[in-house]
């Protein structure tokens, strides 16, 4: 089922029946597009934000960010954030609101940004509608190699101990230790609990808000106006440099995994290899200009540029994989 589908009818009835306009039209794809992830994302900053308020007051983040940090795990939080990044609905941009969430609670930025590759680049759509299309060899392999993207990079981020980028605000928070202190000892009601949560969720909602709506208005933009024809135009070859060339095209776009599927398929029937439809796919829902406009609010340029750097290499190797092994 469609959690997001109220949204979506939201978004259809606003766009071509209260504003009148025309459907699969360039500027009614792109206010379609906008409205619903705006909504989408908005919604999901808001309730992500107010359940980290409470998850931070309740339960003993110290602890939790320090077990992870002394690596007691031997790998198993990247793949516990590996595996979290995979049940959640999320595309590149729907995932920072928990991302940051994370960030604020102190997990350790290497296990964050482990959930942050793998929430969009394996998601329901590579679970449900691979084996449809693609068959089930396909599918595994993907998953599996998505995950291991997804656990490397995050493992070389923390290694790179790049902390200092990213924007030390989001770092700090209070747990009910801290909350009480400030209460002169005494535990809060249930009325001011609500209030507080509800005033620290939206602290951050407010700061991020602004961005998300950016970043939508660009993608939207991209999504309405960019020729669909244009990519299979230059990637039907097989020769080495087609797969940079596929995230390089990618790259910039901005869509959830179930809108580009059909297009990929498309792509591969008309003979593009599997392999370089694949890194265009992947391109496009775990990196894009409207994600890096929402992280810059979050972490510094630097940061930004490493973790897309791991990012597309990684994408790279899984194209050639596909490419060499199918």
């Amino acid at each position: 089922m469609d959690i997001f589908k109220p949204i979506q009818m939201l978004a259809d009835a606003a766009t071509y029946n209260w504003l009148n306009i025309a459907p699969h039209s360039y500027w009614g794809d792109t206010v379609n597009f906008f409205i619903y992830d705006s909504v989408k994302i908005g919604l999901l900053l808001v309730a992500i934000n107010y359940f980290m308020a409470i998850t931070r007051y309740y339960f003993p983040m110290e602890k939790v960010r320090d077990i992870l940090t002394k690596r007691r795990w031997f790998g198993l939080d990247y793949l516990f954030a590996a595996l979290l990044g995979v049940v959640t609905p999320f595309c590149s941009c729907s995932s920072i609101p928990l991302f940051i969430g994370f960030l604020g609670a102190g997990i350790p930025l290497g296990v964050t940004f482990c959930f942050l590759i793998s929430s969009p680049l394996v998601n329901e759509s590579s679970l449900y509608l691979f084996p449809a299309m693609f068959g089930l060899k396909v599918t595994l392999l993907y998953n599996v190699l998505g995950i291991i993207v997804s656990m490397l990079g995050g493992l070389l981020i923390q290694k790179l101990k790049v902390e200092k980028y990213v924007r030390t605000e989001l770092l700090k928070f209070k747990t009910r230790i801290h909350v009480e202190a400030d209460n002169g000892g005494a535990p809060l009601s249930f009325g001011k609990l609500v209030v507080y949560f509800w005033k620290e969720g939206m602290a951050i909602t407010k700061q991020i808000l602004p961005y998300v709506l950016l970043g939508v208005s660009v993608g939207a933009l991209i999504h309405g106006f960019v020729p669909k024809s244009l990519v299979e135009r230059y990637l039907s070859s097989r020769s080495w440099w087609t797969i940079p060339l596929a995230v390089l095209i990618g790259a910039p776009l901005y869509a959830n995994s179930v809108s580009v599927l059909p297009i990929m398929e498309a792509m591969v029937g008309k003979g593009v290899p599997l392999g370089t439809a694949l890194a265009f796919m992947t391109s496009i829902v775990t990196i894009s200009l409207p994600e890096a406009l929402m992280l810059n609010k979050v972490m510094r340029w630097q940061l930004l540029a490493i973790f897309f750097g791991i990012t597309i290499v990684g994408i790279i190797i899984m194209g050639y994989v596909f490419n060499a092994v199918l």
